[in-house]
């Protein structure tokens, strides 16, 4: 069994708890929170009994195999860092790390601490309906380009009207759009077509500075991908990937809950998906699990590959709209 500790007592690390219940790899056994009594409230949620830390230090030290990392974008960087260097194996929520230069960092970090693994938990990636679409356009002739959407009204955006001014919504945190949301577009671009000759990224910004929603342009060779993001709007629009008289139609670019092709105008289309799992986590909590285990480390290169290049289109993409992050200002390492 692998003994995991959390650090982070929100939504997402909920979903993760009960995700790994499901599945004989995992043994919650610790938390870390800034505040003892919150870790100690976390921890009657997920009526778990757990050894509670406010000492980070103390936390890494302690008897722990994996660390799982679901905190403001711009803590995960020393977070898995430091977790790395103490020897744990890290899984660490989208998006990363903030810029080229800390993965860069990062990854000078595992090439000295051989035998661990990081996992950036890009979990749609591993659910069963996104391969479906990776093998379809694997069937495809040629490519196309796509137009993916992926906007969603964010729970926290009704406090930034009234004046509030919520993490996700700050450059301090490194958030906004592309950063929570169009990370999932990135990760499908990039998965499925490769990395992109160029990029442009044109948001609409918020008083923080940093974007609520926004339009990404991806160019390759023969065709562009445009990516559509944002949290202060809610679409229902679908994503499309064409080639020729074909074209996937995915219901959420970020979900996979629905999965079609259609050969041809007029013809019937093809349902690709199957029912998703009500909880999205376990998939690649079953992939960490079997990489760590079966010591796989031709699959761990693949998907820590994928993360660097996923690292650096947004890194561009945001860039090119003028967006800076703290990290980026400072250099930090």
């Amino acid at each position: 069994m692998l003994k995991i500790g959390l650090i982070g007592t929100n939504w997402l690390t909920k979903q993760f708890v009960a995700a790994i219940r499901t599945i004989d790899y995992y043994q919650l056994t610790a938390l870390y929170s800034r505040k003892l009594t919150r870790a100690q409230e976390f921890g009657v949620e997920i009526e778990q009994e757990l050894a509670y830390f406010d000492d980070l230090t103390a936390f890494l030290a302690s008897d722990l195999d994996v660390i799982y990392i679901a905190t403001p974008n711009s803590l995960h960087f020393q977070q898995v860092k430091s977790a790395l260097e103490a020897g744990k194996h890290v899984i660490v929520e989208k998006p990363a790390f903030d810029n080229p230069q800390q993965m860069q960092t990062i990854q000078e970090v595992l090439q000295a601490h051989p035998g661990q693994y990081l996992f950036e938990a890009a979990r749609h990636i591993h659910e069963p309906n996104f391969q479906a679409v990776t093998q379809a356009i694997a069937e495809f002739d040629h490519q196309d380009g796509a137009v993916l959407t992926y906007m969603k009204y964010s729970s926290k955006f009704d406090a930034f009207l009234k004046g509030d001014t919520p993490n996700i919504f700050t450059k301090e945190f490194a958030g906004g759009a592309l950063q929570d949301l169009g990370v999932y577009l990135v990760y499908d671009a990039v998965s499925w077509f490769g990395v992109p000759e160029k990029v442009q990224y044109t948001p609409t910004l918020l008083r923080t500075g940093i974007d609520g929603r926004g339009t990404a342009v991806l160019t390759y060779p023969d065709f562009q991908v445009t990516l559509n993001t944002g949290k202060n709007v809610q679409s229902h629009l679908v994503s499309e990937i064409y080639s020729g008289k074909q074209t996937l139609t995915i219901d959420n670019a970020g979900e996979f809950n629905q999965v079609t092709l259609t050969k041809a105008p007029g013809v019937q289309p093809i349902v690709l998906s199957q029912q998703p799992d009500t909880n999205p986590m376990i998939h690649e909590a079953q992939a960490f699990g079997d990489i760590i285990n079966n010591h796989d480390q031709a699959r761990f290169e693949r998907l820590n590959s994928l993360s660097i290049n996923v690292n650096h289109v947004l890194y561009n993409l945001r860039r090119s709209a003028g967006i800076v992050f703290p990290a980026d200002e400072d250099g930090r390492k």
